[in-house]
């Protein structure tokens, strides 16, 4: 079986649409079937990575500790958006702190989320074979 890159594009706030479970769900479906799965985080998907998420008041299951379990899927690339961040008063502290195991580095430990330009996320884009946005 060949390959593919696959990138997630990740645009929506993580509650009030069914938009981010959705991605989620296909981002475990596309690690399953062993591609290459990137997620990307820009304009309000960047809250779906924030730290303390509670959702008790509004009824429904906080599904943000999942990224946290996607490196034992192989996916390790989190892409976040800087200029999203900061236009929404957030900075990579506001973010969960989301980890893999580098089995080519004797199981290091490194962290999925990097963030990176709006001009280098359009070079993560054209890099794909198969964009989806969420």
């Amino acid at each position: 079986m060949t390959t593919k890159k696959f990138l997630y594009v990740n645009r929506k706030a993580p509650y009030g649409t069914i938009y981010a479970l959705e991605s989620l769900e296909v981002v475990l479906i596309g690690a399953a079937f062993e591609q290459d799965v990137s997620l990307a985080f820009l304009d309000d998907g960047v809250f779906q990575l924030t730290r303390g998420q509670n959702t008790e008041g509004i009824g429904v299951k906080n599904f943000s500790p999942t990224f946290r379990a996607l490196g034992d899927y192989d996916v390790t690339k989190f892409f976040v958006e800087k200029e999203s961040l900061e236009e929404r008063g957030l900075s990579e502290d506001d973010l969960q702190q989301i980890m893999y195991e580098d089995e080519d580095d004797d199981w290091a430990e490194k962290p999925s989320i990097r963030i990176i330009s709006r001009a280098e996320m359009a070079d993560v884009m054209a890099d794909q074979d198969v964009v989806l946005s969420f």
